[in-house]
């Protein structure tokens, strides 16, 4: 791609003024290293691993755990043994709460047409044919429902959120470790390898369909149809980047919800508590949702990140941290896609207003970057 022609542009005056330079020149968000590669790549193998099976989980739960309102078992896929109890138990289990605090979060701030769809007739409709299937011989859910018409209806859009959520996991999971694949087989060797292969796939399941439907005594009942027009992208992936990288919600704990406090921003549109702004060190605190999955993630390190890792200031002793760190570094790298994918005129233009467009819409993002962990990221060491 040449981008000879960015170059004759008048130099932003933006604080990341040399980040939207290097992206205008084909580069990223990250700066392109050996070391900025093989993390990157590293950490979404073991993410690619942990994604697969909080995929699997989301399906499980929204699929076979239909309005079941004390799903003990739910973490479970159906499999239920003395030895699984036990290391649940144990905790010695994948941490499906953390895919359920991401399915939330999305759940909470909405966007795109599946935000919209669970707003229509239509979904109320179908909402409610399959719930008076579920309640045809329980009387006490019967009368529930009846006292509290709204509660069973809100429980269904929660449930369509696992399974979009799920479905949009499908995708990254075989995304990054087909990533991982290419890497060990010496197809990816830059920062930009890695943005193009991820910007490939989203592309290429942009308009994959996504659907809900469960199977009531035998008998199946479609929640969100092929025909209500939801796709992976516009309707899961950018909901996904808004609600998880930038804006998520405050963990617990670390401030107070007290409106007096002012300890949280009174608009939404303010918050930063998504993870390109998470500070890596309280990683493994109480409260800190992430410490779930960077403890999911360090059991499926590839021995060449780990030892990677080992040769740090403090060794294996702040793993998680050091995951933390090499997580953001890799979302950074998928935001880039993002954007790139979401950029109004194409990065090699010779238009003076497609550039100029373009100018304008990267200093809308960086905007975005200034209080987030991008300035610190721009180091390439551990």
């Amino acid at each position: 791609m040449n981008m000879t022609n960015t170059r004759n542009m008048t130099p932003s005056t933006h604080p990341l003024a040399d980040i939207i330079d290097r992206i205008e020149q084909g580069g990223a968000l990250l700066p392109d290293s050996t070391e900025n590669v093989m993390e990157v790549v590293g950490i979404l193998k073991s993410y690619g691993v942990v994604l697969d099976a909080y995929s699997r989980n989301l399906t499980y739960i929204a699929e076979h755990q239909f309005l079941v309102l004390f799903p003990f078992f739910k973490y479970f896929n159906g499999e239920i043994t003395l030895g699984k109890l036990l290391r649940h138990w144990w905790h010695d289990r994948i941490n499906y709460e953390f895919a359920e605090y991401c399915m939330k979060g999305m759940f909470w701030h909405g966007g795109g047409k599946l935000d919209t769809y669970l707003d229509t007739p239509e979904f109320g409709e179908r909402a409610q044919r399959a719930i008076a299937a579920k309640l045809r011989s329980n009387p006490l859910m019967q009368g529930l429902s009846r006292a509290f018409p709204d509660f069973l209806p809100e429980q269904v859009r929660q449930l369509s959120y696992y399974s979009a959520l799920g479905q949009f996991w499908r995708v990254m999971s075989d995304m990054f470790l087909a990533l991982s694949d290419r890497y060990d087989q010496g197809e990816i060797h830059t920062i930009p390898d890695v943005v193009n292969h991820v910007l490939a796939a989203l592309v290429e399941a942009a308009n994959k369909p996504i659907t809900y439907a469960v199977k009531i005594h035998d008998q199946g009942y479609e929640i969100i149809p092929e025909s209500a027009g939801l796709t992976f992208l516009a309707d899961t992936a950018v909901p996904y980047v808004e609600a998880v990288f930038f804006r998520s919600f405050p963990f617990m704990g670390t401030v107070s919800y007290n409106a007096q406090a002012y300890q949280i921003p009174p608009d939404l549109e303010r918050f930063t508590y998504g993870a390109l702004y998470a500070d890596p060190l309280p990683v493994g605190g109480a409260g800190i949702p992430p410490t779930l999955l960077m403890q999911d993630m360090r059991h499926y390190l590839p021995e060449y990140l780990r030892e990677f890792y080992r040769r740090s200031l403090r060794g294996e002793e702040d793993l998680r941290v050091l995951i933390c760190g090499s997580f953001q570094k890799s979302m950074f790298c998928v935001t880039t896609a993002a954007i790139l994918g979401l950029m109004p005129h194409p990065l090699d233009t010779t238009d003076s207003a497609q550039r100029q467009a373009n100018r304008v819409y990267l200093e809308a993002w960086m905007n975005r970057f200034v209080s987030s962990r991008l300035p610190n990221v721009q180091i390439c060491e551990v």
